[in-house]
């Protein structure tokens, strides 16, 4: 038996009150999933669940079946629609994922991770995962980097230690990192994905996902330098152990703009693949063992950086908080003329907070990112070694 698999994955931009045009954006990318013929799709920045039932219910006749991945104070944003039944879903939050304090960026308040759903179709178990890596806001000096190494290499063992029963696994979504760069070949090399940009050797004119000279909200400035766009959007895939499979297609299937509109669809391409599946009990897996031991080996040192860099941060806010507590306590003390009662109030409650968000990030946030950095540098070394 011969089935063609075809999945569609979108980073929405559905930020409330951030992001443009977007009531108008997304009745267009529910109208055009609703005259599709994909087989599944997954979707990221889906930031509310009105925006998500909205999609739902307008794409309700050609995809019946939905789930949202609900998880952190604003739900992962990532969420599935499928022709097929899904017959099981799963979410693992990752266990760092930034920091509560960088309000601007956001990322911690989505409580971010990987959704698994288990398609049926027809003889088949297809497993599809879904994932939004933490975003990289400057590239020169990547403050989240080992963050996301650690989200890549959790999304990684996630993916091969569930996937044993799949005939076809695909992992598609906003992954925020370029191919190279250790936390792509740690998605590629540990569970032995394939890229489905590289296996198809693509030449279409449109070769970057975000920040695209094409896209109507890629600020002018970056269109006006030379390079401009990165590729962070994917879907990567492997066979199950009993079959095969082709990529017999791969495209960026969205206009540049909305049909009649000055806008594009959001600040990201979409991407979609058709792929072949067939039966092969002769199926050898593919072999990414020296890249594996490479990505494994850098991740590691850029982990172990990542701990010296954590040491430090502990002293730096334990110095910060004591000092702030220490000039609070001598506060108690001073006696002020009412007239600058009020700013001088201001002043030591501002030492107050600062000592106590000093603490904080020296005591239970160091521990948090110090146990994650721990628990996956552990798990590295054993696969290392073996």
């Amino acid at each position: 038996m011969e089935f063609d698999f075809k999945i569609f994955t979108l980073n929405c931009w559905g930020i409330p009150l951030i992001a443009k045009d977007l009531k108008d954006r997304f009745e267009a990318i529910a109208e055009v999933l609703a005259k599709s013929d994909y087989d599944c799709v997954c979707l990221q920045e889906v930031w509310t669940e009105g925006l998500y039932q909205h999609i739902k219910n307008k794409i309700s006749g050609s995809f019946p079946y939905g789930h949202y991945f609900y998880s952190g104070s604003l739900g992962s944003g990532i969420c599935m629609f499928s022709k097929y039944p899904i017959i099981d879903v799963y979410f693992h939050q990752w266990a760092v994922n930034g920091y509560i304090h960088k309000i601007h960026h956001g990322d911690w308040f989505g409580g971010k991770g990987v959704g698994l759903c288990k398609l049926r179709l027809n003889k088949y178990l297809v497993n599809v995962y879904t994932a939004h890596l933490h975003a990289e806001y400057n590239r020169e000096h990547d403050e989240y980097k080992a963050h996301r190494i650690i989200q890549a290499f959790d999304t990684a063992q996630f993916i091969q230690l569930t996937s044993g029963n799949a005939d076809l696994v695909v992992l598609a979504g906003d992954l925020n990192t370029e191919p190279g760069d250790l936390a792509y070949k740690l998605l590629l090399t540990v569970p032995g994905l394939t890229d489905s940009f590289v296996e198809a050797q693509f030449s279409g004119n449109i070769k970057t996902t975000n920040e695209s000279l094409c896209n109507s909200y890629t600020p002018s400035k970056l269109k006006k330098q030379e390079v401009c766009g990165k590729r962070i959007d994917y879907i990567m895939f492997h066979p199950g152990s009993n079959s095969q499979i082709y990529l017999k297609k791969y495209q960026m299937p969205l206009e540049d703009r909305v049909p009649n509109r000055h806008f594009s669809y959001s600040d990201h391409e979409a991407v979609s693949v058709v792929l072949h599946i067939k039966d092969d009990m002769a199926h050898t897996p593919s072999n990414h063992s020296n890249e594996k031991i490479s990505a494994l080996e850098e991740s590691i040192d850029v982990l172990e950086e990542e701990l010296d860099r954590l040491r430090t941060h502990k002293i730096f806010y334990w110095l910060c908080g004591i000092f702030s507590f220490c000039f609070f306590f001598v506060t108690i003390f001073i006696d002020v003329p009412s007239t600058f009662s009020i700013p001088y109030n201001i002043f030591r409650s501002f030492l107050a907070i600062a000592a106590l968000f000093s603490i904080c990030m020296a005591t239970i946030w160091n521990s948090i990112e110090t146990s994650a950095v721990l628990g996956s540098l552990g798990s590295m070394k054993i696969i290392f070694k073996n």
